[in-house]
């Protein structure tokens, strides 16, 4: 049975002039998937109108705030006691959002409850990334 859960969170959008604005966003996990953490933001806040959705490692998300964690295109480092910074790179840009570190803190400790870390069966996460990455070859 596939279990999934969601937490909405408020980031901090940290502006080119430094001004900080509020976005809405999800952090979404699955057990069917157990080794990625999604995010996503509504339309509203898109360049383009729809709903955007981010999705990298769970392992990163735990990393990141302990410690600067990343490469590619996520990056995520601790900002003080409190805050998570998350930076996300695209072709379009790049953003950076503040978290409060609480709120992600206590969204990982749930991604656990439902997999366990070392739990996660590796064999069916590649056998469903594969089918993804060539349904349509």
């Amino acid at each position: 049975m596939d279990i999934a859960l969601e937490q909405p969170a408020r980031g901090r959008l940290i502006t080119a002039d430094e001004q900080e604005l509020s976005v809405p966003a999800t952090f979404r996990y699955t057990s069917e998937d157990p080794l990625a953490v999604h995010l996503d933001f509504p339309p509203d806040v898109s360049l383009d109108g729809t709903e955007v959705s981010w999705t990298f490692a769970r392992a990163l998300l735990e990393d990141g705030l302990r410690g600067p964690a990343g490469d590619g295109d996520v990056h995520l480092w601790p900002c003080g006691r409190g805050r998570t910074v998350l930076e996300l790179h695209s072709p379009f840009g790049m953003a950076l959002l503040q978290f409060d570190t609480s709120a992600l803190q206590r969204f990982l400790l749930r991604t656990y409850a439902v997999v366990a870390a070392g739990q996660e069966e590796l064999g069916e996460a590649v056998d469903r990334g594969l089918s993804a990455l060539f349904r349509n070859v």
